[in-house]
């Protein structure tokens, strides 16, 4: 592919301090970056806030729930930082579905973590001394209740766990799990089923494309959470959007490289909007 830029660029990507961008880690915006020095433009990884960088544009790529204040700070000496605004991707603050406590709801919930990608990322940091000991503790057993009043007491005091309405979208005897991938004004979605609640990529039986159907509160609440590039899960119930995940750091998951290549190489060409 060839992008379409009037001049020479450079583009710095943040991530965190004590992050990578390796291969190991697949991270989607890596091999979109790949795409970007073929076409000639400079691409500079920086690990935390560095001195003396220069750049036409910077992307905050912090693998965190909660982006730290001094990388948020840095972002601002950029004359354009995509996701700068996007500092907060907890499920407290995301969700329109979390409860206070078991007199809010009647229904079926669920249990899940927080922090993004269950807190795992924090806790790997927490037991390197490089986070709060509290993060030390990921919470990757997602649990669903009949009711509020099942869920265990100290779920409720725990600030690591929220307990949200249990809201899936069902095609018959399966659940859907709706995705969205986005980098700019380019775009992807897709519809996955399986046949349990908690869908993961290697729980799916079969994903179809669905470009044309992304709902209009789902491009609202993207504008409002400030997001110029990511992935949002989410569902359709009962003609309501609900949000389930926010990421400003996806992977490619369960795709190859060569598999995911025409989407990558899409996403890659939301670079020329920031710069027409």
């Amino acid at each position: 592919m060839r992008l379409r830029l009037t001049a020479m660029k450079h583009v710095a990507i943040l991530n965190f301090r004590y992050g990578n961008f390796d291969d190991h880690c697949a991270y989607l915006l890596r091999e979109i970056a790949a795409i970007w020095k073929e076409n000639g433009v400079e691409v500079t990884v920086l690990h935390g806030p560095t001195p003396n960088v220069r750049a036409d544009l910077v992307i905050s790529h912090v693998d965190l729930t909660i982006v730290p204040m001094d990388h948020i700070a840095y972002l601002r000496q950029f004359p354009k930082a995509l996701n700068g605004p996007v500092v907060d991707i907890s499920k407290r603050f995301i969700s329109n579905h979390v409860l206070r406590s078991w007199e809010e709801f009647e229904g079926p919930v669920i249990a899940k973590a927080n922090l993004n990608c269950a807190g795992v990322k924090e806790a790997r940091f927490a037991a390197r001394g490089l986070m709060p000991k509290d993060r030390a503790e990921p919470f990757t057993d997602y649990q669903i209740f009949e009711s509020p009043a099942e869920v265990p007491a100290e779920y409720w005091r725990d600030r690591n766990i929220v307990i949200e309405k249990f809201l899936p979208e069902r095609d018959g005897d399966e659940f859907c799990l709706r995705t969205w991938v986005f980098f700019g004004d380019k775009e992807t979605n897709s519809l996955s089923y399986a046949n349990e609640p908690i869908i993961k990529s290697s729980k799916v039986v079969r994903r179809v494309s669905i470009p044309d159907e992304v709902p209009d509160a789902l491009r609202a609440r993207r504008e409002e959470l400030g997001f110029d590039y990511g992935k949002f899960d989410y569902a359709v119930v009962d003609g309501e959007v609900v949000l389930y995940d926010a990421n400003r750091t996806p992977s490619l998951g369960a795709f190859s490289r060569e598999k995911y290549m025409p989407t990558i190489e899409l996403l890659a060409s939301g670079l020329e909007g920031f710069f027409q």
